[in-house]
């Protein structure tokens, strides 16, 4: 285990930490805590976003100076009262004081956090092919590592750039060449960052959202923290829960669950024996619906993970506009402004979030007690004409509201334009927008299975808040739940189950939200999360990437997740509160700070089960990860290759330690053998097999795994991949003129070759043997000798 690797890390992150404290605070300084644990997502997108546009021209030391450049100087602005400075007096500027205790208990979660994710990498830190994206997400790394200026050289898809969100990857190789720490740890490193940043971004805004609702804010943070980072969905509680039922009812309930699932019958009974930390990412037919602890666990370094700490800024960002009064005009536009950043970055690192960003932002200003329009010029003029009228009033602030949203929305595609017209632009599969049929919807028993801890959360919280409204007596009452049972029935008639269980929330959220005696930024998350969940039950992105919905599931549920699990604190804190107000008896003070009585048991029991019903995932899972076999404890990401494919590993470990830059290598494709070679089909992605030369070095290939077809087109790949096989068994003259064509200078001959292409002709003048081990030969092109 290279613990003087994690110390490394530590002292960097504090840093980054230290650095980042006075922008954090003063971009937040209206919040509780004044933003301490959002201090790292500040610095990341402070140090990355300069790298990333200097990079264009110079990725390498100049790019590193310039982000860490940058993000010195805009902490030590952040810090400077200007006022003060032409007086002559150089001091913090008001409201920066940074609030010590804040950060003490911000940094303890990062440290638990980061150090439980540097375990759990440690006793498995493959970047396997199998499982998941870890091959894509290393080559990416790697290709970084290697580049002289960006974007990066496509290891799968040599002579092009790549067609991926790599902005997480990039933050990445930054830390490594400030740690001096080599991709292969670079990569466990990384991913156990990026869950401490998201674990601490979410105790923060659940402790600021809690305090801000009058309900204890470390008891709060913490919740959050635990939703975020450990909590899972009710798939393994409910069958634990469904072994304690009577026999004649057990099988009748598998199979009512197993109906619109993915699961059959008797996975659906299979106790904690047959327990695997896989299933419970796998519930409603033909979607991947992960949550975090799930995600680490598997090990991708992938975009829809590091993006999740910056939609946490980003929703950070709409808190602080919320609580922002409405003559601090200029600290409002601050932050429509910062969040513009935050959105052009998360272009770059996940574009799929981007959407959830600005509609973070959209529901943050549409719903603060300021009025939008006072954000721009003619404020007087607006507020003549809206008069005394209510529906001007409204008309105005929704009108306000998108022109504020646009304009950030427009100006942060500006700022992400050199990715979007490079990296996304043209070439690829088409992708389009459709609408969901009824029997691709989620059914009731998989959405309550993935989201019924928050739903039952949520539920009663609506019930805690209409209650505590004036003028809701038993009439209204009444209508609320006549209301929800007419749109069951219709739900069920529809197969439409989310328009029961999840657009109530999006209705009298907003309904709180626009007509409360005091509305909270807890129920803007909800309504956040909710919408999300809505919108993939309406519509969904039809890709190469998955069939069906399932891409757009997959990636919108991660951020369902950290939306939804950093407001469950506060709600919950807001219970236990609650719950210790109507107590009778007093009780000492315990450690989170909990005043009163004895605490109410219907409260309290309510979040002990919610804590313990999505907490049994986490303990067999992690237990499972603990005691499985395996070699040693490292957090070398490519070790693997020494321990399973010793056969290949020395030349691996050859061509990334020994070539320089970025050759073009020949290697055979990753995707299923060529028509034009033998009619034996095998798919070889998600499998060794599948380019281990090119995805753990770095180094590019002329065609590597088929999701090429998603970046390229079809033609373009399946052209390269013929190519391909002809360099290897074409005639003489048919393979020189490809290698001159492609630029190959290395000719690689592998177990996968010789399986795919059986005895392949290397004894020809313009081929040089350079490297001989295991059952892998390295020949160099000599291009003077082609003919």
């Amino acid at each position: 285990m290279e613990y003087a690797l994690v110390v490394r890390w530590l002292l960097l992150f504090a840093a980054l930490w230290a650095v980042g404290l006075p922008l954090s605070a003063r971009l937040f300084r209206r919040l509780p805590g004044r933003g301490a644990g959002l201090a790292l997502p500040v610095s990341l997108v402070a140090l990355t976003l300069p790298a990333y546009y200097v990079g264009h021209l110079s990725f390498g030391p100049v790019a590193l100076v310039a982000g860490v450049g940058t993000l010195l100087v805009a902490s030590a602005v952040a810090g400077l009262d200007f006022g003060a400075l032409r007086r002559g007096d150089r001091r913090l500027a008001p409201g920066l004081d940074i609030d010590r205790r804040a950060v003490a208990d911000a940094a303890a979660v990062f440290l638990v956090a980061f150090l439980f994710a540097v375990a759990l990498r440690a006793l498995d830190p493959a970047v396997h092919a199998g499982g998941g994206e870890k091959f894509l997400d290393f080559g990416l790394l790697q290709s970084l590592a290697r580049a002289s200026v960006l974007p990066p050289e496509d290891m799968w898809f040599a002579g092009e750039p790549v067609r991926y969100y790599y902005g997480g990857h990039l933050a990445s190789i930054l830390l490594a060449r400030l740690t001096a720490t080599d991709p292969s740890f670079a990569y466990n490193l990384a991913l156990a960052g990026f869950f401490g940043v998201l674990v601490t971004a979410a105790f923060e805004l659940g402790r600021g959202v809690a305090t801000a609702a009058g309900a204890n804010g470390r008891l709060g943070g913490l919740l959050s923290a635990f939703f975020v980072g450990f909590a899972s969905n009710l798939v393994t509680a409910g069958r634990f829960l469904l072994a304690a039922l009577p026999e004649g009812l057990r099988r009748p309930v598998a199979r009512a669950v197993a109906e619109r699932s993915q699961y059959t019958v008797e996975q659906v009974l299979a106790g904690a024996s047959n327990f695997s930390y896989w299933s419970a990412s796998r519930v409603i037919p033909g979607t991947i619906n992960e949550f975090p602890l799930f995600a680490w666990l598997n090990g991708d370094l992938h975009a829809h993970m590091m993006g999740t700490p910056f939609l946490l800024l980003a929703a950070g960002l709409a808190f602080a506009y919320f609580r922002t009064p409405e003559e601090a005009v200029g600290e409002r536009r601050r932050l429509v402004a910062a969040t513009t950043l935050v959105g052009a970055f998360q272009v770059v690192v996940d574009t799929w979030s981007v959407p959830s960003v600005f509609g973070v932002l959209f529901l943050g200003i549409v719903f603060a007690p300021a009025r939008p329009w006072t954000l721009f010029p003619g404020r007087e003029r607006v507020r003549s004409a809206v008069g005394g009228s209510a529906v001007a009033g409204e008309l105005a602030r929704l009108g306000g509201t998108v022109a504020a949203v646009g304009l950030a929305g427009v100006a942060a595609t500006v700022l992400a334009s050199p990715f979007l017209f490079g990296a996304v632009a043209g070439g690829g599969s088409a992708r389009t927008v459709e609408l969901l049929s009824p029997d691709q919807r989620s059914g009731f028993g998989a959405l309550a299975l993935v989201h019924g801890a928050f739903l039952a959360a949520f539920a009663g919280y609506y019930v805690r808040r209409l209650g505590a409204q004036d003028g809701l007596g038993g009439r209204e009452w009444a209508v609320l739940v006549g209301s929800f049972a007419a749109l069951t029935v219709v739900a069920a008639a529809q197969s439409f189950a989310a328009l029961a269980l999840v657009a109530p929330l999006v209705a009298v959220g907003w309904v709180l939200l626009r007509f409360a005696d005091d509305p909270r930024f807890e129920t803007v998350l909800v309504v956040a999360g909710a919408g999300l969940v809505m919108l993939v039950e309406l519509v969904y992105v039809n890709e190469q990437a998955g069939p069906g919905r399932m891409n757009t599931v997959f990636k919108t549920y991660m951020q369902v997740w950290v939306l939804w699990g950093s407001v469950m604190g506060a709600v919950l804190a807001g219970f236990v509160g609650d719950a210790v107000a109507a107590s009778d008896v007093s009780l000492p003070r315990v450690d989170l700070g909990v005043r009163g009585g004895a605490v109410s048991a219907v409260g309290v029991g309510f979040v002990v089960l919610l804590v313990a019903s999505t907490s049994v995932y986490g303990g067999l899972a992690v237990t499972e990860h603990t005691g499985s076999a395996r070699e040693e404890a490292t957090l070398d990401a490519t070790a693997f290759a020494d321990w399973r494919h010793e056969n290949e590993s020395t030349a691996i470990a050859w061509l990334d330690e020994t070539v320089e830059g970025n050759p073009t290598m020949l290697t055979a494709p990753g995707t299923k053998w060529s028509e034009a070679v033998t009619d034996k089909r095998e798919d070889v992605m998600y499998d060794w097999r599948g380019n281990p030369e090119s995805s753990l070095t770095g180094v590019p290939t002329v065609a590597g795994w088929a999701h090429e077809v998603g970046y390229r087109g079809p033609d373009a790949y399946y052209d390269r991949v013929r190519d391909v096989d002809a360099m290897y068994v074409g005639n003489e003259s048919t393979r020189a003129r490809l290698v001159e064509r492609y630029d190959v200078q290395y000719v690689w001959v592998g177990p996968g070759e010789r399986a795919r292409y059986g005895e392949i002709e290397t004894d020809v003048a313009w081929l040089t043997p350079v490297h001989r081990s295991g059952s892998v030969a390295v020949y160099e092109v000599e291009e003077a000798r082609l003919p």
